[in-house]
């Protein structure tokens, strides 16, 4: 008579824990998926109505309307944000966009998802739209912040790639232009300068590369993102602190507005996200870009030179464009106040002469 091998109590155990974890994984994919479906549409349609200020009288009533000095703070940060533009810079024929709903979580407005898969397992991550002139800050997938910005003119764009915060500064004067007064800036780009920062907000890319912000989103952003981490010279660690994607450029052959004229409710637009996002390609510098007075002490200085030829081929810089110098604003004025010094000093010295 043939003897049955006893069963592998092992084996058992085994199985057992597999159907266990089959049953966790399953129950937390749909603890998952219903979480998304709650952020995704945890904000109702709204509805924007294109307009254009007629007169005056229009113009006068939209200020008293969204004024920031008006009670309705709401109603100014809807207006705002949804125009990417400050309430001084309205003007007779101007389009605006007006919302059906004046939400107090400017996320409602978001042209952005509010649910981004690919930064599930990511802590930290800014994504900037240059096309759309607004970024997005999520928190492991989860959408925390929509703010409007106005980046990089044309010949100071505000190039496309991947970047990271390297360091902040709750109030700083520009090192180029010493009337610049910046409050909370916030570094992705060490040599460049490009930064995060409060400034005027005339709704177009209007900057020498940086992103402009109303004031409540700049102290926001700055209290929330993370520095980079330093060497023991102290110089920044490249890509420590939290990731920065630019996504997209400007379309700058358009003369007015944006794409943001065009559509008709808050539910039109998402804009497509990386899966991969720590992927993305480190962003192209040309040369131009770079101050000269820190160029020596760029590291791969060759990927600089040969950023400008690279970035048209792909069509980034449109053919036409044409790119400024990094100019030291400060350094200007001092030659031009030594100059007409020395013009006064050789006019006097004449006038000696002739009395004499």
């Amino acid at each position: 008579m043939m003897l049955h091998a006893c069963a592998d109590p092992n084996a058992e155990a085994v199985r057992q824990q597999e159907a266990i974890d089959s049953v966790a994984a399953a129950k937390a994919q749909l603890e998952h998926m219903r979480r998304v479906d709650s952020i995704t549409n945890r904000f109702p349609r709204i509805d924007y109505v294109r307009t254009v200020i007629r007169d005056v009288a229009m113009r006068d009533s939209i200020r008293a309307t969204f004024g920031a000095a008006d009670s309705t703070w709401t109603a100014y940060r809807a207006f705002t944000a949804v125009n990417r533009k400050d309430i001084q810079f309205f003007r007779v024929g101007d389009t605006i966009m007006l919302p059906s709903t004046l939400e107090k979580d400017l996320r409602a407005y978001s042209v952005f998802p509010q649910w981004y898969e690919g930064g599930r397992d990511v802590e930290k991550i800014i994504f900037i739209s240059n096309k759309w002139q607004s970024y997005a800050c999520y928190s492991y997938g989860e959408l925390v912040r929509f703010a409007a910005a106005n980046t990089g003119e044309e010949g100071k764009p505000t190039f496309p790639g991947r970047y990271a915060v390297n360091w902040k500064s709750r109030f700083r004067i520009s090192s180029l232009d010493s009337t610049w007064k910046l409050p909370f800036t916030v570094n992705f780009h060490q040599y460049a300068g490009s930064a995060f920062h409060q400034f005027e907000m005339p709704g177009r890319p209007v900057s020498h590369s940086c992103v402009r912000q109303f004031l409540s989103d700049a102290e926001w952003l700055f209290k929330w993102v993370r520095q980079g981490k330093r060497d023991t010279n102290g110089r920044p660690i490249k890509f420590t602190g939290t990731p920065v994607i630019i996504l997209d450029m400007f379309d700058y052959g358009r003369r007015r507005g944006g794409p943001w004229w065009d559509v008709t409710s808050n539910k039109d637009v998402l804009i497509a996200l990386p899966n991969k996002p720590l992927d993305v390609e480190e962003a192209l510098i040309p040369i131009s870009q770079i101050p000269k007075e820190v160029r020596g002490a760029l590291p791969n200085a060759s990927r600089y030179r040969q950023a400008e030829a690279i970035l048209r081929e792909r069509g980034v810089i449109r053919d036409s464009a044409r790119l400024k110098e990094s100019v030291d604003w400060n350094k200007v004025r001092a030659e031009r106040r030594r100059k007409k010094a020395a013009e006064a000093a050789r006019k006097a010295a004449q006038q000696d002469s002739v009395g004499g």
